[in-house]
């Protein structure tokens, strides 16, 4: 399984995963533009209706105005969000979204639109939380820098648009009103309620507020966007992962991979060794073309059934293949796992012989052996190859099961040490015969159960 570990072990793999995430992460900020985007249109349509019943005509036609203007504002980003230079548009549009309500709230309409009253009330009442809300419409596009950007336009815009009206010759200024000494009850309230004064300490209060929601709703961002960006590379990993272990664990495998992942331990593991039978003199006239064709067709219909039983792939074998049931974590039921996968595979190789008789295809015969003992599981290799495997006899021992099915006949060799571990075959199998047969590097016969 040495790709499996290669996945933290060597560069290469890293650099294409981390391309992986920051492609996952993008997908997920132009999601987030979008959802942005339709949330400033259900705002836009919230305002409009209630401009339009709270106004009255033809004021509120100048409103439902810049209610469309501003539409248009967040439009022409979205339109452009996959532009080479989508971020700048964005936020150059955001410093022309607080520009235009800026405006809208202290300007007053065209002449015969809006009552006689000094401009200084227009920052005496609520409209400044609007401003407050293109501070959420930048929150949920997860870029902490927009919410930033878009907090600092606003406190300055406003305080530049506070700043003209205070500087106003007709403007009551509370340190003028002050200047002979503290004023009494009366007159200080009398100067709160004059519609020409402008208040410094609103506008410090509502700078203060700016500041501190840009500076929650930017570490909220900030943090979410962090849990993205792990939740992306734990699917990216686990995906990887998935090409070569049952994806439960692989799931397994990603919450263990910065911890003991790969610790050298002993486990009593089922192997199997698969492969098919007759493959090199099948394919040495046949096209490299067509080799691979099968050798794909053949290792995609394999691996999906090893997986489902919750095997390990170790490695592919030329035509063939190792797999592993147990090696990762103890696995009570490993051999029994293993031995229903080897049936399963015999019964999708009859499946897959019967389609290819329909194009002429010759048939595919597979021959599998199977051994349960203890082995040694971990990581091996150099600091910069290194390899999740499983060594001992009982590696050897399923490797020569599976030559030996040519000579005796059988396309599933299992060991009695294996079946008895297992608790028997599934009861919808059996097996033909049982015999005791020498196997090279080992003194004694072994006996062994034929499919």
């Amino acid at each position: 399984m040495s790709a499996l570990r290669r996945l933290w072990s060597s560069p290469w793999p890293r650099s294409r995963q981390l391309g992986r995430l920051r492609r996952s992460v993008r997908r997920s900020e132009l999601d987030g533009l979008t959802f942005a985007f339709w949330m400033r249109t259900l705002a836009v349509i919230v305002v409009s209706i209630w401009l339009a019943v709270s106004t009255v005509y033809p004021r509120n036609i100048y409103y439902l105005a810049i209610a469309a203007t501003f539409f248009m504002l967040g439009y022409v980003p979205y339109r452009f969000r996959l532009h080479r230079h989508a971020e700048y548009i964005k936020l150059g549009f955001s410093i022309l979204d607080v520009a235009l309500i800026t405006a809208a709230i202290m300007v007053p309409p065209l002449a015969g639109l809006s009552v006689d009253w000094p401009i200084q009330t227009r920052v005496r009442g609520q409209e400044f939380l609007y401003l407050l809300l293109l501070l959420a419409e930048a929150a949920l596009t997860f870029s902490p820098l927009r919410v930033i950007w878009t907090g600092s336009a606003i406190a300055l815009i406003w305080s530049i648009g506070i700043q003209l009206i205070y500087a106003r010759p007709d403007t009551t200024r509370f340190a003028e009103v002050s200047a002979n000494g503290p004023l009494s009850d009366e007159a200080a309230l009398r100067t709160l309620f004059d519609p020409s004064f402008v208040s410094l300490t609103s506008w410090w209060t509502q700078l203060v507020v700016t500041a501190l929601f840009t500076l929650i709703l930017a570490l909220t961002v900030w943090r979410s966007r962090t849990l993205l960006f792990a939740q992306v590379q734990a699917e990216v990993t686990r995906s990887d992962l998935a090409r070569y272990v049952s994806p439960d664990v692989a799931d397994a495998m990603v919450a263990r991979a910065q911890r003991d992942f790969g610790k050298p331990a002993v486990r009593v593991v089922a192997v199997m060794f698969a492969d098919i039978v007759g493959f090199t003199s099948r394919t040495e006239r046949l096209p490299p073309e067509t080799v691979f064709s099968l050798l794909r067709s053949f290792q995609a219909r394999t691996c999906h059934i090893v997986f489902r039983h919750g095997g390990t792939l170790d490695k592919f074998l030329g035509d063939g293949f190792m797999a592993t049931f147990g090696s990762l974590a103890d696995q009570a039921d490993a051999a029994a796992r293993a031995l229903a996968c080897a049936f399963e595979l015999q019964d999708e190789m009859a499946r897959w012989n019967a389609k290819r008789a329909h194009t002429g295809g010759k048939a595919v015969e597979l021959a599998i052996g199977l051994h349960c003992g203890p082995v040694v599981v971990g990581n091996v290799g150099a600091e910069r190859r290194v390899e999740f495997t499983v060594v001992g006899d009982v590696v050897n021992v399923a490797s020569r099961l599976e030559r030996a099915s040519r000579e005796i006949g059988g396309r599933i060799v299992v060991s009695a040490a294996c079946l008895q571990a297992a608790g028997g075959p599934p009861p919808e199998r059996r097996f033909e015969r049982s015999l005791d047969i020498p196997l090279r590097g080992k003194s004694d016969p072994i006996t062994v159960h034929v499919a």
